[in-house]
């Protein structure tokens, strides 16, 4: 049986090559952007783990399109239904490379016009501190993380939103909705009228300068600064309000999978008890 790992990540190391991939991640999200229908909280514009990276799922656009960071071999892949298959191996170049490529294949192949993306700026940067073997660490690390959020949906019996990779950001969460709304709050608007936890992981950004996993709620009770935290998680207040586990802390633990899993259960209790009308 195969068990999901952390491997070690240096924050320093990794940047030019997370920069890199969260860039490329862009190309792809932007295809999911034009070419599937808007789904609440921006689903339809997330990326999901794959064995060997992050993929966008099948998209449907006059032809049935996949595309793929291979991270284990170091490709961006696209394929089509028809049997068409486009190959890029990821060196650090700029992403406006890969996604002329990406295009010029899709038209080829008989992609619908709708579905091309418009007017999108992608970054113009050559990554030359990209690195094959970072990426694939990264890779591991989203792996490792989705298992431990998938054993922790599994245990939630309302509703929550895919386990999914935010091209944005580069972060991977997973959003607790209890189905309560914001009073006040126009209820069509989703993004500010449910209430929700968000459950995610980070590679580092200008707040938090290395990996790290993160707990927000949404709106935030008054009590959840004071909560009792385990060793190693903290509360932040910089940047965002929420409770914070740095990667390089999660990896002393003796078993970071489980201890995730107990953090965000105690978490998601509290959630259930301060946020709800009729508590739990």
């Amino acid at each position: 049986m195969t068990t999901q790992h952390f491997p070690s990540l240096d924050a320093y190391s990794i940047g030019e090559t997370k920069n890199a991939l969260q860039a490329y991640a862009r190309v792809m999200g932007a295809w999911l952007k034009a070419c599937r229908p808007n789904r609440k909280h921006w689903w339809h514009a997330s990326l999901r783990p794959s064995l060997s990276g992050l993929t966008t799922g099948v998209i449907h656009g006059g032809v049935d399109i996949e595309m793929e960071l291979n991270l284990r071999d170091g490709l961006l892949l696209v394929h089509t239904a028809n049997g068409e298959n486009l190959s890029i191996e990821l060196l650090g170049q700029p992403a406006t490379e890969l996604a002329k490529a990406v295009e010029a294949f899709l038209i080829g192949a008989g992609i619908d016009n709708r579905c091309i993306p418009q007017g999108v700026n992608h970054d113009t940067d050559t990554y030359v501190g990209y690195a094959a073997k970072d990426a694939y660490k990264l890779s591991r690390a989203i792996n490792a993380s989705s298992a431990a959020m998938s054993s922790f949906r599994a245990s939630i019996g309302e509703e929550t939103s895919p386990i999914q990779l935010w091209p944005h950001h580069f972060d991977l969460s997973m959003l607790w909705l209890p189905g309560e709304k914001i009073p006040g709050q126009d209820p069509d608007n989703e993004e500010y009228s449910d209430k929700q936890m968000n459950f995610g992981f980070a590679f580092g950004d200008e707040t938090i300068p290395e990996p790290y996993f993160y707990v927000t709620a949404y709106p935030l009770p008054d009590t959840f600064p004071a909560l009792a935290l385990p060793s190693g998680s903290r509360w932040q207040t910089e940047g965002f309000s929420g409770v914070v586990v740095l990667y390089q802390s999660l990896l002393q633990q003796k078993d970071p999978k489980k201890y995730l899993i107990k953090l965000w259960t105690h978490l998601l209790s509290a959630g259930r008890s301060q946020m709800l009308n009729n508590g739990s």
